[in-house]
């Protein structure tokens, strides 16, 4: 074979195909340079969305459970030659009411913390929440479950110093918020009270009443009258006013119809309020006490009130427990008054009915933790913007907010 006849080399293999590329664009006018630590954007995402949505309408879980904490820390002291229904109830154990109130404070701290952290950091939308007819009423409510949680600790009286520092730091706000809303009511256009009033507004005068049953137990009985006083001719208003129907905002949306309890409990408070500056259960507490019974009477014989909003789990069914627990409340005082066997046994039927009540919402929560904060929020449209975070946060009721309300 001659050198001419050598095969020819075999041309090289093609290349490869490109591999696909992806390109990473950083936006340096959303970043800025303390925002590039990846685990504090995380941290943000998970925490913003939390505080956006914890609006105070939350504070009915605490409301609730500091309520009860109160009616067991009652019960379970009855007072010498107690009737044998009374007795009966003296068997909770210490234990169970201390756990109880345990996790009444851990709560109540928690939303607290939350709340404040909203307050600083979303303070649009707390505005939101004053500016709207609803919203604004709750903002009473962690002033009140501060107080009830005050009056059923275990750990000091009345008479201590502690007990009267805290009553200031949690009856402040209130008389804040009453000159504030109750002025509005008589003097300001489009928030006079024939506009504005739903049965959420019974809240501002249900602070008012447990401020001053708090007052009453430290003896300071003229800033029990004060605060009594003040809340007890509002509440005359505000009642005349929703049962005339006087308000355009007085129907509630169907998932909302258990707020219309607290019809039970600003009554059933005021009973106690002043059976606390009088210093016994006499008459108007009595009178007070029977009409919250009506009232209590007239809701339960109306079950397709609340049918629809009884149909999937939302956290404004919390709205039940507290009026239950307060007229509870109300009972054990008007049987130890009257001592007789009916009373005893209305007071042991509405003391097992609130507690039932109590644990049946407390598992219901539990259980759907996942839907306890859903993402559109009680006041309307919000957009915030937080470094390169933003959070929107649209109601699906144009009118009284969320469901969660």
């Amino acid at each position: 074979m001659t050198t001419h006849d050598k095969p020819l080399p075999s041309p090289p293999p093609p290349p490869p195909p490109p591999s696909p590329q992806i390109e990473l664009v950083i936006d340096s006018t959303i970043l800025k340079p303390d925002d590039h630590d990846g685990i504090l954007i995380v941290i943000k995402g998970l925490v913003f969305p939390v505080l956006t949505r914890c609006h105070a309408g939350y504070f009915r879980i605490t409301l609730s459970l500091c309520c009860q904490a109160l009616l067991w820390k009652t019960l379970k002291d009855p007072p010498e030659n107690a009737h044998a229904y009374r007795r009966m109830l003296g068997v909770f154990p210490s234990t169970a009411f201390l756990l109880l109130w345990s996790l009444s404070l851990l709560i109540l701290a928690s939303l607290s913390i939350l709340y404040i952290l909203r307050c600083a950091l979303f303070s649009d939308m707390v505005k939101s929440e004053y500016l709207n007819h609803i919203g604004v009423n709750y903002l009473f409510a962690p002033s009140i479950s501060w107080l009830l949680l005050l009056q059923s600790a275990p750990f000091f009286t009345p008479k201590t110093i502690y007990y009267l520092l805290l009553w200031w730091v949690f009856v402040v706000p209130i008389f804040v918020l009453d000159v504030k809303i109750y002025g509005q009511w008589f003097t300001k256009g489009k928030r006079i009270l024939s506009t504005v009033a739903n049965p959420a507004s019974q809240l501002s005068v249900v602070g008012n009443f447990v401020g001053a049953r708090a007052a009453a137990q430290m003896g300071w009985k003229e800033s029990a009258m004060v605060m009594f006083a003040l809340g007890m001719i509002h509440y005359l208003v505000v009642f005349v006013t929703l049962y005339q129907r006087m308000s355009e905002n007085n129907c509630l949306p169907a998932m909302l119809r258990p707020v219309m309890f607290l019809f039970i409990a600003a009554p059933s408070m005021a009973s106690l309020a002043w059976d606390s500056i009088s210093g016994t259960f006499d008459f108007s507490s009595k009178m007070l006490f029977y009409l919250s019974l009506f009232l209590f009477l007239s809701l339960i014989t109306r079950p397709n009130l609340f049918k629809k909003s009884m149909k999937k789990f939302n956290v404004v069914w919390w709205a039940y427990s507290y009026p239950l627990t307060v007229l509870a409340l109300a009972s054990t005082e008007y049987a130890q008054e009257t001592k007789s066997s009916i009373a005893h046994l209305l007071m042991l039927l509405l003391s097992l009915l609130s507690v039932m009540v109590s644990i049946v919402l407390m598992v219901y929560t539990a259980l759907n933790t996942n839907i306890l904060l859903p993402p559109d929020d009680l006041y309307g449209p919000t957009v915030v913007t937080v470094g390169p975070i933003t959070i929107s946060s649209v109601s699906s009721n144009s009118c009284l907010g969320s469901s969660t309300s």
